[in-house]
């Protein structure tokens, strides 16, 4: 057993022999960790889950900036509403759970009446990836590769996964997602959910945060959060996010609070990504930049998050963290004009996340 690895699961003896087990019930949840002295990252390969992310603030102390909980048991309990994962074979909303491709209707589990909620009962962050490679060091990594089945929650064809988390730089981490059909054509969109609190997970809700996003318009939506279609300018509205701004400023102008697709349509180009947004937190002075080649944002305020007890015995409130899930369109495959989600076999969707920590 290596240094980087938090045991949370008994191992059976064929284990212990080294016998390779590759079916699914012999695959068990663990903690993975990914340090380079700077920066300290655990994620589990249930659900390919950020369960804690550990970088300075302006006194150079560490702190926790993400929600979660201290061992997988609560995670693998459906305790956590998403938290640290990653969502598909399609994130978001896909009206009343149906859409037709090529002729063919499909349904999807309703598990989020009258909707379908990322990727179903059980999506890609209810199960457990295999742990490809693990590298230790300075620019440490881990991949997590899943192979979803055809008829899987619904969804055509066969597809093959892969989730790589590396460390950069000091303080960077970049996320690169890949998924290839094997036999049919089918929507992929995935997102990467972590629920941030630059302040520090357990610090209390994120509205005197400021954010920036690099987006001239948002998709409004339906009563269920479906977007209607149009893609409407953000000027003059309370999803003006062009300027940075406190998030609070505006939060009781837009419902519940913010739960937005927003067009990442004028952000400035990196490396093959566009900067998709920057948090940051004045009391630790704690920044997040956000870079993505994902047409798309989820921007949400936790607004459904409602005394989770995590890390430490932490009680996560509403608007404790802040999510920004760069993908797809939510309901593109019901949705013309919306850039198309569906990838053919052979072809290779790609999705990659940058996100740089600095004190400023």
């Amino acid at each position: 057993m290596d240094a980087g690895t938090v045991r949370t699961t008994i191992e059976t003896p064929l284990q212990e022999l080294g016998v390779l087990l590759t079916s699914d019930q012999n695959q068990k949840a663990e903690i993975f960790e990914l340090n380079n002295g700077t920066m300290r990252v655990f994620i589990t390969n249930y659900g390919c889950t950020i369960t804690s992310l550990s970088v300075p603030g302006k006194d150079g102390k560490l702190a926790d900036v993400v929600l979660g909980f201290d061992s997988v048991d609560p995670y693998m309990q459906g305790l956590a509403p998403y938290f640290g994962c990653i969502v598909g074979r399609v994130a978001n909303r896909i009206k009343d759970g149906k859409f037709t491709l090529n002729g063919t209707d499909y349904s999807l589990p309703v598990n989020r009446p009258p909707n379908s909620l990322h990727g179903g009962h059980k999506g890609y962050d209810k199960q457990i990836w295999e742990v490809a490679e693990h590298k230790k060091g300075d620019n440490g990594s881990i991949t997590f590769k899943y192979h979803s089945r055809d008829g899987e929650e619904g969804y055509p064809g066969n597809l093959s996964l892969t989730a790589t988390y590396t460390l950069t730089s000091t303080t960077s981490m970049r996320l690169d997602m890949e998924a290839v059909p094997e036999n049919k054509p089918t929507p992929v969109s995935l997102a990467q959910h972590t629920y941030w609190n630059l302040a520090g997970h357990n610090s209390g809700n994120i509205l005197d945060h400021a954010i920036q996003i690099w987006a001239n318009h948002v998709t409004p939506v339906d009563e269920n959060t479906v977007p209607t279609g149009e893609i409407k300018p953000v000027k003059g509205t309370p999803f003006d996010f062009t300027a940075q701004k406190r998030i609070g400023e505006s939060i009781h102008e837009v419902g519940i609070g913010y739960d937005h697709n927003y067009v990442l349509d004028c952000g400035e180009e990196k490396e093959g990504l566009k900067h998709a947004a920057r948090v940051r937190d004045p009391s630790s002075s704690r920044v997040l930049n956000l870079w993505s080649n994902a047409p798309g944002m989820q921007f949400y305020t936790a607004n459904y998050v409602n005394g989770v007890v995590g890390k430490g015995g932490a009680v996560y409130g509403k608007h404790a963290g802040l999510c920004l899930e760069t993908q797809g369109f939510p309901n593109a495959i019901n949705t013309p004009n919306f850039p198309s989600i569906v990838v053919q076999p052979g072809e290779k969707y790609r999705h990659s996340m940058l996100f740089e920590f600095s004190v400023e």
